[in-house]
């Protein structure tokens, strides 16, 4: 199990800064979705269910 650091800090208008242990992120919330700074997603499904996704374009790896 590990410790996780995490502060998020509310700028108004559903917007909020969030400081972590691996950098700092700005987060926008739109109705049940959020997207951040970072190019991640996620949707709120509702009864606790969430989908998250990355909306950046995913690394190619090298083949030899």
């Amino acid at each position: 199990m590990g410790i996780y650091v995490r502060k998020r800090i509310n700028l108004g208008n559903g917007m909020t800064l969030n400081i972590g242990k691996k950098g700092v992120s700005v987060s926008k919330k739109i109705g049940n979705t959020t997207i951040n700074s970072k190019g991640n997603i996620t949707v709120n499904l509702g009864n606790g269910i969430i989908y998250k996704d990355s909306i950046r374009p995913k690394k190619e790896k090298n083949k030899k």
